[in-house]
């Protein structure tokens, strides 16, 4: 069985791990470096990204987090979508640099500003439900990245190699499609690497 971690510093992460499940993947919380050892994947979840990053620094988790993401799958859902890209709109500063693509933080609006929408997702289907809260978007990604749904003009899914991010909330629905799209993912990934 795939076995995939979501980060538990901040965050939706008891959604994302019954998402998981649900998508037929085992699914831990990894609170400490050593816990990325074994898996298979791993979801960065929504939250504060400067918080996240604070947590992140705190534990010494950004060069573990680096080094696990050269070989295995990461899927980033809004906070976690900002510290996979390699450009931040008005910051001097990225986080993980991951994905090449610029974001912008808060772009829907503050948090009364939050709604849903059904959102086509290349290769995970039509009406997928999107819970979108404080949320990024996506500006411009570069050549190597795929745009995976765009909501009004801006971008809010895309893939690059095995790396995948959505600047909504997956995990906040009964939609488990965009979480088995990366519990697939990871496993095409291991077969790769065993």
């Amino acid at each position: 069985m795939i076995k995939i971690g979501v980060l538990a510093l901040q965050g939706a992460v008891r959604e994302h791990i019954k998402a998981l499940r649900e998508s037929g993947a085992e699914a831990v919380s990894v609170k400490r470096i050593e816990e990325l050892n074994d898996l298979d994947g791993l979801v960065i979840p929504g939250g504060e990204s400067t918080a996240m990053r604070r947590l992140i620094d705190k534990y010494n988790f950004l060069e573990p987090l680096k080094e696990f993401a050269q070989e295995k799958p990461v899927f980033g859902t809004c906070a976690g979508l900002i510290l996979m890209a390699k450009r931040i709109q008005g910051q001097d500063h990225a986080h993980l640099e991951l994905i090449d693509m610029t974001v912008e933080r808060n772009a829907f609006g503050r948090q009364v500003d939050s709604f849903e929408a059904d959102l086509h997702i290349e290769g995970v289907g039509e009406d997928v439900n999107g819970v979108f809260i404080r949320a990024p978007y996506i500006v411009e990604v570069g050549e190597e990245v795929e745009v995976l749904s765009v909501h009004n003009d801006r971008i809010v899914a895309a893939k690059q190699g095995h790396f995948l991010c959505a600047a909504f909330h997956p995990e906040l629905t009964d939609d488990y499609r965009l979480h088995q799209f990366f519990v697939e993912m990871a496993s095409q990934k291991k077969k790769v690497i065993a």
